[in-house]
């Protein structure tokens, strides 16, 4: 009875915030994953519409006109960003939806939705986080160490989330995403708009 949301997840490169949600979307069919928009050219194998909307730049600049983003960023010349229909008309629908996202992005969204429910992603340790980037072997020693600069500046932002879920254990991290997705759905604060459906219905 509760009604839609959207659940916004970030947090630094390597600490496996993919892995956990599809893992979430594994388990639950009903909740819909936001797509995202960009001007750079379709790679092989990737769909209009499943792996991102594929938009020319003009389009892209009057979307931005139009507010038509709950986020964006221009990324080494080629714009990205969160076409804000689509997930409206999930919410719409009752159907949940999930937003992952750099934190950079995830601020724009909490001001452009801020009734979104916001959860960070953090690793165990420094440390963890390094072993992982490291055990990848796609990136330079220097690489590394600007990714880890990174990683540090945007745990800063942690105080603006609602949650954090530590990802040390993978099954684990899923199942406190998805509690926290379950509790959200239980807040008292959600009480009169409950209450005001049952009355209709009844």
């Amino acid at each position: 009875m509760s009604d839609a949301k959207l659940f916004v997840l970030s947090g630094p490169s390597g600490v496996g915030k993919g892995t956990i949600v599809s893992e979430i979307l594994k388990e639950d069919p009903d909740l819909r994953l936001s797509v995202s928009a960009t001007t750079r050219s379709p790679r092989k194998g990737e769909t209009h519409g499943v792996s991102y909307y594929f938009m020319t730049d003009g389009e892209f600049r009057a979307e931005i006109e139009k507010g038509g983003f709950l986020e964006y960023a221009d990324v080494h010349g080629h714009f990205y960003g969160t076409p804000k229909a689509p997930v409206l008309a999930e919410l719409a629908r009752g159907r949940d939806v999930l937003l992952e996202i750099d934190v950079q992005g995830a601020m724009q969204v909490k001001k452009s939705y801020p009734d979104g429910i916001f959860i960070f992603i953090l690793p165990p340790s420094l440390a963890e986080l390094r072993k992982r980037i490291e055990n990848r072997g796609t990136e330079s020693r220097e690489d590394i160490e600007l990714r880890l600069g990174k990683a540090v500046a945007e745990m800063s932002y942690l105080r603006h989330y609602e949650y954090f879920v530590v990802n040390e254990d993978l099954n684990q991290a899923v199942e406190d995403v998805r509690a926290v997705m379950r509790s959200e759905h239980s807040r008292i604060r959600d009480a009169e708009k409950i209450l005001k459906k049952i009355e209709e219905e009844s």
